[in-house]
């Protein structure tokens, strides 16, 4: 058997390519790509010179089983996404998840990856998210998937297409009214942009400033009526501090006074 290695590529810089991943597309017999004209830019930058084949959307079905055959025979094969990690909002999964049922082994080359790029970089909370990729183009379908997501109070994390961008802030600010959002566009790119604040405001700057490129969205959850403002008690925090109070007595004190975590105060001020 053969090894199929998972492989994150770089999302818009090629200098994040890892030493691994290099070292890797050399090792392979094959890399399937979701679009083999892109993936020859990466390959080219490195001077790597790989067999390739598509492996995308309307023909992974049928390109699995060739796949999976050259990996019984030995082969190992890289496979990697446009941008990113395979699998996410790409083809992938059911490739791995056919190797796993064959007992062929599965190795994942871990990298850039946009989703996580874009949690962290926004500014808003990480100590629990969740990823919901594109949502429908629709607008009354999205508008569905909205009210469902209505009262998660997690952090939302989304893919979207530019020309869909203000679709889906205007259907956030109506279903969602007005919270705290972040969007990243072209992340590591020469354009990169992140673009902070309320949903309205972002509205406007993007009504003014059309947007182009690969674009993450970010937004606050839920909260529910009358919970306490984390960023309002890290102030409070702060100001016992300031008059003398140790770091973790001032942190439990306001845990327990607000009945909120210890760890998701210390994490919000370390971030401010």
């Amino acid at each position: 058997m053969g090894t199929l290695y998972i492989c994150a590529t770089p999302i818009g810089n090629l200098e994040d390519a890892s030493y691994r991943l290099i070292r890797i597309l050399n090792e392979v017999d094959l890399i399937a790509c979701e679009d083999t004209r892109r993936t020859q830019i990466l390959l080219k930058h490195y001077q790597i010179n790989k067999p390739t084949i598509s492996y995308f959307q309307h023909n992974q079905r049928s390109r699995e089983d060739v796949l999976l055959e050259r990996l019984k025979r030995g082969e190992s094969i890289a496979l990697v996404s446009d941008a990113g990690v395979p699998g996410i909002s790409d083809p992938g999964h059911l490739l791995i998840e056919r190797a796993w049922n064959e007992g062929i082994g599965v190795e994942v080359i871990p990298g850039p990856s946009a989703l996580i790029s874009a949690l962290v970089v926004s500014g808003l909370d990480t100590s629990s998210f969740v990823f919901e990729g594109f949502l429908p183009s629709r607008a009354g379908q999205r508008r569905k998937e909205l009210q469902r997501l209505a009262q998660e109070e997690r952090t939302i994390v989304l893919y979207e297409s530019p020309r869909r961008l203000l679709s889906l802030l205007q259907d956030m600010l109506a279903v969602w009214g007005n919270r705290r959002v972040a969007v990243a566009r072209e992340l590591t790119k020469v354009h990169e942009e992140v673009k902070r604040g309320l949903i309205s405001e972002v509205i406007s700057y993007y009504e003014e400033f059309p947007p182009r490129g690969e674009i993450t969205v970010v937004v606050e959850g839920y909260k529910k009526e009358g919970s306490p403002d984390l960023d309002q008690i890290c102030k409070e925090v702060l100001q016992l501090m300031e008059q003398g109070v140790g770091k973790k007595e001032a942190l439990s004190q306001k845990a327990r006074e607000y009945s909120v975590k210890k760890s998701d105060l210390y994490n919000r001020i370390l971030k401010m």
